[in-house]
């Protein structure tokens, strides 16, 4: 399955209101994801939480959450910007097959766009969600760095892990049918630039490279739990969480960047 779909996408720079009109790239993009698989729609089973209208086109808060039917688990999920330059915004993988999940993270909204969650679960079906996000159009993939680009380079990759329980209004406990819980938000917060290969340089004027977050790797005492693969969709110093079992007391992360920096992270939860 193609991890990134640029097609059409680019032509929302020019006609930014396609998507509000009815005339985006869905289509497009669900033949080249899935081809002729039945895409099951259930806001049971997975929902998207997103603004009406970003304050922020640059900095959008996206939540995903997601319950299996009764006796299934999902393998894997993807978030896609329909008409952003890479569409296919964010993928999970989880190492061992989850009942329930939520993920959240803050994403770079380049222009009015429908917005799809597509979860798969063990056995190969799928289920989507989709929802619309409207912004002021003015292109945040082009928008200028809110860092120096040559300073932001100094922090790049460090990350900050952060564990919490889940807010009452979040929380898939009462949501999951096999009475098993997931209780804590692992909140991810890097530094990293997230250069689209979009933006100018405000001094030289001259194109910033691409260089962003390619993937973002989980493990949960001692074991595998999940890997991201992000994009330039990925807001600048990006926040990502991830909800993880309440039985987690240790938690390591290692950020591979697309130039390939590696960075970790690891955090002891003893207050758990």
């Amino acid at each position: 399955m193609s991890r990134v779909v640029i097609a059409a996408a680019f032509m929302s720079f020019l006609l930014p209101d396609l998507a509000a009109a009815g005339e985006g790239s869905w289509p497009d993009l669900r033949s080249e994801l899935y081809g002729e698989r039945f895409l099951g729609v259930s806001d049971d089973v997975i929902s998207i939480d997103v603004p009406y209208r970003t304050t922020n086109d640059a900095r959008t808060g996206v939540t995903v959450r997601m319950a299996a039917p009764e006796g299934h688990t999902f393998k894997a999920f993807q978030l896609i910007l329909d008409e952003n330059p890479m569409p296919v915004s964010a993928q999970l993988a989880f190492a061992r097959p989850l009942a329930g999940f939520e993920f959240s993270a803050t994403m770079r909204v380049n222009g009015p766009t429908p917005v799809h969650a597509v979860a798969e679960l063990e056995n190969g079906q799928l289920f989507m969600a989709e929802s619309f996000i409207k912004t002021s159009g003015q292109g945040a993939c082009a928008a200028p760095p809110g860092t120096d680009p040559v300073e932001a380079l100094e922090t790049l990759g460090q990350m900050e892990l952060v564990v919490r329980p889940l807010n009452d209004t979040a929380s898939l406990v009462r949501h999951l049918r096999n009475g098993s819980s997931s209780d804590l938000a692992l909140d991810v917060e890097i530094s990293h630039p997230s250069h689209s290969g979009m933006q100018r340089d405000q001094v030289s004027l001259l194109y910033i490279p691409a260089r962003y977050v390619d993937t973002l790797e989980i493990d949960l005492n001692g074991a595998p739990f999940a890997t991201m693969t992000g994009s330039i969709s990925l807001s600048e110093n990006p926040q990502v969480t991830l909800s993880v079992p309440s039985g987690t007391r240790r938690v390591r992360a290692k950020l591979t960047d697309s130039d390939g920096t590696v960075s970790e992270a690891e955090r002891d939860l003893t207050d758990y």
